[in-house]
């Protein structure tokens, strides 16, 4: 597998020339305090250096070995703790944190690129601090100032770790029935009993302590979800002046033997009357949960990126360097016995779609960023609403596109190495088993289509949609003449999205079965008119600078991407117009 590299003209292509993100950084006074384009250029360099060098070489003994559970500690892969550490000494854990509790206190548009390099080095590593950094979101958004005093300063510095405790063996999407209790008690705190299951990084040699954050229901909740309560539980007991004391009345039971991300602890954690804390206010621990899932579910999204961006590097290597058999014009390397394969068509198409993919996938998950940033810290009541209904329509398509898209790509990538993609040594296959799991965590993505179709573009009224046609009607309106080539199918694309969209919600009307029947498709059409905007706006940033390579490769790439990709939207429409009554035809004992 080709050493990894961090994409950083790529990432600094679309953050300064296509979004101008300094720009939209120096109009929010929160963020023009802390970061500008300088900042975010030394931070990413240093991101490139350490998930490029220090973590990167991990991932693949990481895979061999795994991690280890004896008498309910876990023990993860060599060189993991060392790595940790350095990562958490660079402030890494808390990039996205409030300095007032230590953190960097960077953008989201910021934290994405890192989040990015991370899991394209080792996925099963990112993991660890990416849900620390979501449990700090959701101390940080709801809990008392005395629990974020106590918890996030060494949370942000990676001196802790943290874990989300949601599922249990009866209970995955549908939390309103989960069986986790938390007892009252007289000093303000609860013991919480229960056994969740495939917690992430639950148990780990990583840190000191680990603050699980646990989804309980008290003894008088109402049933279903308006029943659950949040509870801050320690693995290890805190002090009030910060020191550690005994252990808490939790333990790991077991880690799971998983398809892939093999050196991250997916753990069974037993709470037999753990003390906790609540976070948030009684019963509506969901709502306090969902303030994290709205950045991680991006963060999920971005995984499938990362894994689709650290294939191609691989692929491409591969592909100028294999050679076989000879390119259908003639022979190209005259002194060889045959050619690279990058000469061949189909191999040529495979990397086309990776390259197409990664690159509309970095400038998406970038623009839901940003989105995220104008929610939180714009000071424009009317930006920031609006922000805030895009992030509700896009989250859900940002977590199953891109992940959808990341396992395609890292299926063309083991794809190009032909056998030797099937092999171990060469490190594709692991892409693709690393790359499987983020479409089902998070929230499945169906789920996510579901999500989608049935709360944001039908609960809304098709309100929360109008957002982003109107934005994207306002651009081809802007673009000159010299943009016709990516501009006239752009606007075919949404003009066929705005009937898709009114024919969904009319459907919605008449049968609840439509929702569900349309939904993935849906969502796919969906990404795809996104890819073209956000390729049209590439495409615009590079423009009459063809004579440099990074933009000649960009023009070329979003040339194939509205010839060979975009059509893709075509039988995707008719699935979604084809209705549910074919998926109904069948009785349960006929399938």
């Amino acid at each position: 597998m080709a050493d990894y590299k961090a994409p950083l003209r790529d990432m600094r292509f679309v953050l300064n020339e296509v979004f101008d993100a300094p720009g939209h950084w120096r109009a929010m006074p929160a963020l023009a305090e802390v970061v500008d384009a300088e900042t975010a250029e030394a931070i990413l360099e240093e991101a490139g250096k350490i998930t490029a060098g220090t973590i990167a070489p991990l991932n693949r003994s990481g895979d061999e070995e795994g991690c280890h559970w004896q008498d309910g500690a876990v023990t993860t892969p060599a060189g993991y703790p060392e790595a940790y550490r350095l990562y958490a000494e660079g402030g890494w854990v808390g990039v996205g944190g409030d300095p007032a509790y230590g953190g960097m206190g960077m953008p989201k548009a910021i934290s994405a690129q890192v989040e990015e390099m991370m899991n394209s080095a080792s996925l099963a590593f990112g993991l660890y601090p990416m849900l620390t950094s979501g449990a700090c979101l959701s101390i940080y958004a709801h809990a008392s100032e005395a629990l974020k005093q106590k918890y996030l300063p060494n949370m942000y510095a990676g001196v802790w770790a943290g874990s989300m405790c949601l599922t249990e063996p009866h209970a995955g999407t549908d939390l309103g029935i989960i069986r986790t209790k938390a007892e009252p008690q007289a000093d303000g705190s609860y013991k919480v009993t229960g056994t969740k299951i495939f917690i992430t990084g639950g148990e780990h040699d990583l840190t000191e302590n680990i603050i699980h954050l646990v989804l309980a229901k008290l003894p008088d909740a109402p049933a279903g979800s308006k029943g659950i309560s949040l509870f801050l539980v320690p693995k290890v007991m805190v002090n009030d002046d910060g020191s550690l004391g005994g252990r808490n009345s939790l333990a790991c039971g077991s880690i799971e033997h998983k398809m892939g991300i093999q050196a991250s602890a997916t753990c069974v954690m037993n709470f037999d009357g753990a003390t906790g804390w609540m976070v948030g206010e009684p019963n509506k621990g969901l709502a306090a949960m969902f303030t994290m899932m709205n950045y991680e579910r991006l963060g999920v999204g971005i995984q499938g990126l990362a894994t689709g961006e650290r294939s191609y590097q691989s692929a491409i290597e591969y592909a100028r360097e294999r050679i076989q058999s000879r390119a259908p014009s003639g022979p190209v390397a005259q002194d060889k016995a045959a050619d690279p394969i990058i000469v061949h068509p189909d191999v040529r198409r495979m990397l086309l779609t990776m390259k197409a993919l990664n690159e509309g996938g970095r400038a998406f998950s970038t623009y839901v960023a940003m989105q995220l940033d104008t929610a939180k810290f714009s000071e424009d009541e009317v930006a920031r609403k609006r922000a805030e209904d895009l992030v509700a329509l896009l989250t859900p398509v940002s977590k199953a596109f891109l992940t959808d898209m990341g396992l395609e790509t890292t299926v063309h990538g083991q794809q190009i190495f032909g056998g030797h993609g099937f092999i171990r040594e060469w490190g594709q296959e692991q892409l693709v088993r690393d790359c499987r799991i983020t479409q089902i965590y998070e929230g499945t993505n169906g789920i996510q289509a579901l999500d989608l179709v049935g709360r944001k573009v039908v609960g809304s009224g098709g309100a929360f949609y109008r957002h982003f046609a109107d934005e994207v009607r306002a651009f081809i309106a802007s673009a000159g003449a010299e943009m016709a080539e990516f501009t006239t199918p752009l606007e075919a694309a949404l003009v066929n999205l705005d009937e898709l969209t009114r024919f969904v919600l009319e459907q919605a009307k008449r049968d609840p079965n439509e929702i569900g029947a349309a939904s993935v498709e849906y969502l796919h059409t969906f990404g795809y008119t996104v890819y073209a905007y956000l390729w049209a706006r590439m495409a615009q940033a590079s423009l009459g600078r063809s004579s440099d390579d990074f933009y000649a490769s960009k023009l070329g790439t979003a040339r194939f991407y509205f010839a060979r990709l975009l059509p893709r939207i075509h039988s995707l429409t008719a699935s979604v117009r084809a209705g549910s009554a074919s998926l109904y035809l069948l009785d349960a004992a006929q399938f």
